[in-house]
């Protein structure tokens, strides 16, 4: 009996063939059915002779699709839609939602394509090395990468001139990081601004290149972001260390303070010998950890009666800070895990910090700006809202909270 091979015989993979002809057949009958929904949806809509307006005919010419199952041929199938916009008075016509006339990529591709680039692959290497991947070449031609540079600039520059009259970020989240691209200066770094919406989703508000320090580098993006019509948030979260206080009281000065613990933490210990660290670090964590703002002023106390007299320097750098370190108590408590830290920042840009440190090779300022814009877009996706997000809308309402729970406002008493 002959043994089935997993090998072609021009060395393509059996299993890999089989993926594909999957995905074909799938996606074959996920068109059929859109468009079988789509005409039953309008069976009912005949002209003057009882002739149905939209029916089935034939199909499209076929066309290959890469996809992260490598690359698909397809035949769409066709409709002939008679009906006529009155508001227009053209032919209305059927589009497809799950393959638009145009694509000829999966968004997954088109995401894979950028991470690459960052990692090192140059496009001239993008044909062999993802032919290998997708078993084929087809539309993967080295000029691609550089049509996509050229987009993703495009998409930055219209990001960072949107009108933000319509949106409200009632937190912040602010934090300048470093990245081994090519800015104008070797100490430049990238300005981020993260946001929490009213409805609680979380969303880029402003990326630019900067210096961490420097308040006029984040008055610079501030007022950028107040001329297109941003509103003054709730609360800002950010290192103590920043140039972003000084600009935030200047733009916008309404707007509450509170400091990262992650970065004072790690400020703190950095005063203090390597013995006395661990104690310290737990009698930190007391604080920002506390049931309510006076449980945390009270281990405050504690943290200065026991490292006061030995490490003056340290404590200081707690006590000096407290209204800004503890401001995040004032705000529901579902929320004091998302506002007393930047991780959301920190945490989306450490992937972002691994796909640009093997290359410098963007060649230009805003070729690296494009790209990184286009990595923290792509992981925006994947960003979940706040614990209770109703909560948000409701600090901007100027609801009290006291111990991190909603305080009834009295009724106003007749005069």
């Amino acid at each position: 009996m002959p043994v089935l091979s997993v090998v072609n015989a021009d060395g393509s993979s059996l299993i890999d063939e089989i993926v594909r002809e999957g995905a074909r057949r799938m996606l074959a009958a996920a068109l059929e059915a859109e468009v079988n929904a789509y005409i039953a949806e309008l069976a009912e809509q005949r002209d003057d002779k009882g002739h149905r307006l939209v029916v089935r005919n034939g199909y499209h010419q076929p066309r290959k699709v890469t996809t992260a199952a490598g690359v698909v041929e397809v035949k769409a199938p066709r409709v002939n839609d008679k009906r006529v916009d009155e508001a227009t008075g053209e032919r209305k016509r059927f589009s497809s939602a799950i393959l638009p006339p145009w694509r000829r990529k999966s968004l997954k591709i088109s995401e894979v394509l950028p991470l690459l680039y960052l990692h090192g692959l140059s496009s001239g290497d993008f044909v062999p090395a993802l032919e290998q991947f997708l078993g084929s070449s087809a539309g993967l031609s080295p000029a691609t990468v550089t049509r996509l540079t050229q987009q993703w600039q495009a998409d930055y520059a219209a990001f960072m001139d949107r009108d933000l009259a319509e949106v409200d970020y009632v937190y912040v989240w602010a934090d300048g990081i470093h990245l081994n691209v090519r800015l104008e200066e070797a100490k430049a770094c990238v300005l981020v601004l993260v946001g929490v919406r009213a409805d609680g989703s979380k969303e880029l508000v402003a990326l630019k290149d900067g210096y961490r320090e420097s308040g006029e580098s984040w008055a610079d993006l501030l007022r950028d972001c107040a001329r297109r019509g941003m509103r003054a948030p709730a609360l800002a979260v950010g290192d103590g260390a920043l140039g972003f206080w000084k600009a935030l009281a200047e733009v916008f000065s309404d707007t509450r303070e509170q400091r990262c613990w992650v970065h004072k933490t790690a400020n703190v210990l950095d005063a203090m010998p390597k013995s006395a660290q661990p104690g310290a670090k737990k009698a930190i964590q007391d604080i920002y950890n506390a049931e309510d703002k006076q449980h945390a002023q009270a281990a405050i106390k504690t943290f200065a009666q026991l490292y006061g007299a030995k490490f003056p320097k340290a404590v200081k750098k707690i006590t000096d800070d407290e209204a800004e370190l503890l401001a995040f108590f004032d705000f529901p408590a579902e929320h004091w895990i998302h506002l007393r830290t930047t991780n959301p920042i920190e945490s989306t840009f450490s992937t972002v910090r691994l796909r640009t440190k093997v290359t410098r090779r963007f060649g230009s300022r805003t070729a690296a700006l494009a790209v990184v814009f286009k990595l923290v877009e792509s992981a925006q996706q994947r960003w979940r809202a706040v614990n209770v997000p109703h909560l948000v809308a409701l600090v901007r309402a100027g609801a009290c909270f006291e111990h991190g729970q909603l305080v009834e406002r009295p009724e106003a008493v007749a005069a």
